[in-house]
């Protein structure tokens, strides 16, 4: 297989699989080999066995870090912090995207980023949605309020109030995680959490 037939192959697509390249006439062996040999040159980038993506600038549609880190972990879906900053409930830029996975926790550091899969129950798994990223890619991204219930649930000390306060959320939009917050707080810790975010937006009188 020659490079331009990876990219014929490939197209506009910000991820490919080594399967997508093994039909037709294609000897598997000549591909794994072509496949290592454009890593080496930097002209795709390994993100697991299996996964890749082009290196620029042959990939004009680069990967979302949502799309890397649902694709490096099937079954997880991007929460905690990163989802609350992309649903513009936290100021901070978060460097790491974080996910939840009924599997093993782990942590994952490639070339598009440093990926951190936290482990979750079965029973709490859920509360997501496939969000749009631009580009055509989607990712599956935690409610805003199961973000944060995934955030208490996980994080030791997070149901403090002194460490809800600095999250800085907007007390406007404490009222709507309150609203949507009761499929999700079933655990003392969660109620505990809730009640000090419903007390912060009352005392801030909106």
């Amino acid at each position: 297989m020659r490079f331009a037939q990876l990219l014929q192959a490939v197209g506009n697509e910000p991820l490919f699989e080594t399967g997508l390249l093994l039909s037709g006439d294609c000897d598997p062996a000549d591909v794994r080999r072509q496949i290592t040999r454009w890593v080496s040159r930097g002209w795709i980038t390994k993100l697991r066995r299996g996964l890749y993506t082009l290196a620029p600038p042959f990939g004009h549609n680069r990967p979302h870090p949502f799309l890397v880190a649902n694709e490096l972990v099937r079954g997880s879906y991007v929460s905690l912090q990163s989802a609350l900053a992309h649903h513009g409930l936290v100021p901070e830029h978060v460097p790491v995207t974080t996910s939840v996975t009924t599997g093993r926790p782990g942590r994952c550091e490639t070339d598009v980023g440093v990926f951190e899969y936290r482990h979750l129950h079965r029973d709490l798994h859920g509360g997501y949605r496939r969000e749009p990223l631009g580009g055509g890619q989607h990712a599956f991204v935690a409610t805003p309020a199961k973000a944060l219930a995934d955030l208490v649930h996980l994080v030791p000390g997070a149901d403090a109030r002194g460490y809800l306060e600095g999250l800085r959320i907007d007390p406007r939009d404490i009222r709507e995680l309150a609203a949507d917050a009761p499929r999700f707080a079933g655990r003392p810790k969660l109620r505990r959490a809730f009640r000090h975010l419903t007390a912060i937006a009352d005392e801030s009188g909106a």
